[in-house]
């Protein structure tokens, strides 16, 4: 249906027939379900609770909470024209509004696309009546109408009735003198005359032909807005000339405001210097192949997985302490940077977007500090192209905005990462609107962010701008503001962050949306999120296609001379656990280099491996023989390892050999451990075991610690983990939007509480007044229950429930027995059972539902 046909539609449902509605109610009610339904889900707010009626319904939709968001999610032009009603006559016309929408000139564009904004206004309740009546909610019109607190951003000033409200009888004599018109008796005509005067084009310009040229240049200064200038006790001659005219209006002692009329003659008639129907288009700024796009995407997505694996791996004994006001210091956050290699505000991001998808979490202990969850070791048993799906649909849902980190909130604090207040309900919706956006170009093609900011900015002009509670403050224009490059809204900054976080996490390559990011938002493109249906189809839609294009996992690496080796490539994960303690990173990239050294070899032999498990370990797994530097360091390592044994006396260090532990003993070095001989192949120390390990170890030595048996301790690494924990939850903007279910049942309620409210009972001397419950006696009561029940009437009831709450029911009794009537409630849509004792009163109705 177009938006033509929808407004055609509206102007019939809302009565333009012999009875035009008188109000917003009267004009709801008329509505067909189908029109009410559409209400309800674009303003799911007038559904907490259920309204009543319509009338509650009415009232609940001209709140000023419930129409400023309304107003926030109108686009530029429907906004334009909300603020072009709020400056017109109420009720206004439809020509008027397109006068004021297209100038004199007319504007075949706006013609074409005010219909459907005035429809989209009508089908929000934000504008109800006919064509002939068009009136904006009263609420709406407050907002948007200009006032000298809050201007107007047509840049339009009072009207000359309301700028002129208490001039004094002798003062608009001689404006009118002066202006070339008539004297008056009073002040209701002469401000007819002089409005009338600027409404008339010719009149006007013949007027303004005799204004000075600097008079003019005022005028130019003032007619697009801010209509308010100062002036000078003695003004200059031009603004003199103005002001004795009225086209300038005095509002004190030293401020005079163009009148709106006056403003609305030099425009052309036009309430907005540029109206905006048509969005910006975004444009292909760089155009890739689709497969260079998607092989990109896939390589940075592979490292992100990798990043996140090992973000969590340099967690896994334990990591940082949480603030005691909550999130990860900025010492830590430094230091985790270090450890992945990436720029702090990078590392930021992948720790917000491990806590999102559920796999890191604080363990709630006293000492509270962060550490992976179980769920971890379930995401690590999943192929590579799901454990990606689980992290992007995380970062696609989670209203946490890492972007957010190291600023300042409100009151001057710094926002930490994992901390608290880092939630903003609008990020989903704009990550979702920008992948959008991008699945519209042709695959890989980038936009120009310049252009993906101006669309947004157009789409919901309102949000962001902090014009929650004056919507006349809105944003500048798109243009203006995308020219800064350093955008001020938060909507504009969020879709900044997302093209560098869809980026980061392979969603795009190269600016360009991936195919595996195109399925991935094939339900996130709506304003909400989809069903889970829907959302587990798109995420295995997506992880299909990113498989084939993940590089499968090596089982080798290339072992060179200079005691490193090289991965080619990504790593089976027994290989890559293993070479992680047999050697330490010393490059990353497309292929990684680790590098061989005593203490990584140490590190290999405390964890329990021999030396021949450690030639045969490289020998199956290098596609080079194994270097001979390389079997002779780990031969020299082994050969020493263990050949002293340190125990817990505090500490002891026990060899055979005591001519190295006279070699200990004569080293300076060792005079902190504080050792002394007790036997020819015993040492004691006043050191715990820990710091004489690390202390020998610094001298050259390898020993190794052995236990209260004497044997070897095997070192190995401790996984720590959180007690379970559920992902954080993302904060909603607002109230969901409801199901068809619970669309259906609210309209049912509405309907028949209307039913209800409405119904018309028949006039009584005792009847009750109006809005109060009826009174009967008891005999009363049943009497005229038990004749309904007789004859299949409705009647009408006052009802008090066991909490006491009063209410006003229109029941069809069925049966009255036992001190109870069972009826079918049109209030509730249901039949019912209620005890006659806490019937208030009967009435019966002029007409029977």
């Amino acid at each position: 249906m177009g938006t033509g046909e929808r407004n055609q539609e509206a102007h019939v449902s809302e009565g333009t027939g012999a009875t035009p509605p008188r109000t917003l109610a009267e004009a709801l009610r008329h509505r067909g379900d189908a029109s009410l339904a559409a209400l309800l889900r674009a303003r799911p707010d007038l559904l907490s609770p259920v309204p009543n009626d319509v009338s509650q319904l009415a009232t609940r939709a001209a709140t000023r909470a419930s129409v400023v968001r309304a107003l926030e999610r109108l686009d530029r032009f429907t906004l334009q024209t909300a603020e072009a009603l709020a400056v017109a006559p109420d009720p206004a016309p439809y020509e008027a509004l397109r006068a004021l929408m297209t100038g004199d000139d007319g504007d075949p564009a706006v013609e074409a696309a005010l219909p459907g904004a005035v429809a989209v206004l009508r089908d929000q309740a934000l504008l109800w009546g006919a064509d002939d009546r068009l009136r904006l909610v009263r609420t709406a019109r407050e907002l948007l109408a200009p006032s000298p607190t809050h201007p107007s951003p047509t840049g339009l000033g009072p009207t000359v009735a309301e700028a002129t409200a208490g001039m004094s009888p002798g003062r608009w004599q001689e404006t009118l003198a002066a202006a070339g018109l008539p004297p008056t008796h009073d002040p209701v005509s002469a401000v007819t005359a002089l409005a009338e005067l600027f409404n008339d084009r010719a009149r006007m310009s013949a007027l303004l032909d005799t204004a000075p040229p600097e008079a003019l240049m005022v005028l130019e200064r003032l007619v697009w807005g801010p209509p308010y200038g100062e002036v000078t006790s003695d003004p200059a001659p031009p603004v003199r000339w103005l002001r004795d005219r009225g086209l300038l209006l005095p509002t004190s002692l030293r401020t005079v405001v163009l009148p709106r009329e006056a403003a609305l003659h030099l425009r052309a008639g036009r309430a907005h210097r540029v109206p905006e129907p048509v969005p910006p288009s975004v444009e292909p700024a760089h155009s890739y192949r689709p497969q260079v796009v998607d092989s990109t995407a896939a390589g940075q997505a592979y490292t992100a997985l990798a990043t996140v694996e090992e973000l969590l791996k340099d967690w896994n004994e334990g990591g940082p302490a949480v603030l005691r006001s909550g999130g990860l210091s900025v010492r830590d956050l430094k230091r985790t940077a270090a450890a992945l290699d990436v720029p702090e505000h990078t590392a930021a991001f992948w720790v917000e977007l491990a806590y999102a998808a559920g796999l890191l979490a604080s363990d709630g202990e006293a000492s509270e500090r962060y550490a992976a969850t179980p769920a971890y070791d379930e995401w690590l048993d999943l192929p590579p192209q799901d454990q990606w799906t689980r992290l992007a649909t995380a970062w696609l849902h989670a209203t946490r905005t890492a972007g957010l980190i190291g600023s300042q909130d409100a009151k001057g604090r710094v926002l930490a990462a994992l901390g608290p207040d880092l939630d903003r309900s609008a990020a989903p919706e704009v990550r979702r609107r920008v992948l959008a956006l991008m699945a519209g170009l042709p695959e890989g093609s980038a936009p120009a962010p310049e252009q993906m900011l101006a669309r947004l900015r157009w789409e919901r002009p309102l949000r962001g701008a902090g014009a929650a509670t004056a919507p006349a403050s809105a944003s500048p224009p798109a243009s203006a503001a995308a020219s800064t490059g350093t955008p001020g809204d938060l909507r504009s900054r969020i879709a900044l962050w997302t093209l560098t976080e869809a980026e980061l996490l392979g969603v795009t390559g190269r600016g360009a949306l991936s195919s595996h990011g195109r399925a991935l938002s094939a339900t996130g493109g709506a304003p909400t999120r989809g069903s889970d249906v829907e959302e587990a189809a798109a995420a295995a839609s997506a992880a299909a296609l990113l498989a084939p294009l993940i590089p499968e996992p090596l089982d080798h690496v290339l072992l060179q001379a200079d005691l490193t080796a090289v991965a080619p490539g990504p790593l089976r994960r027994p290989l890559a656990d293993t070479l992680d303690v047999l050697a330490d990173v010393e490059s990353k990239g497309g292929a990684t280099v680790y590098r061989f050294t005593p203490a990584s070899v140490r590190r290999a032999l405390d964890a329990g491996r021999a030396a021949s498990d450690l030639h045969t370990f490289l020998a199956e797994h290098s596609r080079t023989p194994v270097p001979q530097p390389l079997t002779y360091l780990i031969d020299d390592v082994a050969r020493k390892h263990g050949h002293l044994r340190i125990g817990a006396a505090s500490a002891y260090v026990r060899c055979d050999d005591d001519a190295m532990l006279g070699e200990i003993l004569a080293d300076k070095r060792s005079q902190p451990l504080g050792l002394r001989r007790l036997a020819p192949t015993v040492l004691a120390a006043q050191s715990d075991p820990g710091t004489l390990l690390e202390g020998l170890r610094s001298m050259g030595f390898a020993p190794a610690a052995e236990s209260a048996a004497g044997d070897v301790l095997i070192t190995r690494a401790h996984a720590y983990r959180t007690p379970p924990r559920t992902a954080p939850v993302p904060v909603p903007e607002g109230p969901p939007t409801p199901d068809e279910t619970l669309l259906g049942a609210a309209l049912r309620a509405i309907r028949a509480g209307d039913m209800a409210s409405t119904a018309v009972r028949k006039e009584a001397p005792e009847a009750a007044p109006v809005g109060e419950l009826p009174r009967t006696s008891s005999a009363e009561t049943l009497a005229t229950v038990q004749a309904a029940a007789l004859t299949g009437s409705a009647v009408w009831i006052g009802y008090v429930n066991a909490d006491g709450a009063a209410s006003q029911r229109v029941i069809a009794p069925v049966r009255v027995e036992g001190g109870f009537v069972t009826a079918y409630d049109h209030t509730a849509d249901e039949v019912r059972t209620y005890p006659l004792h806490r019937i208030t009163g009967v009435a019966e109705l002029a007409d029977s539902p």
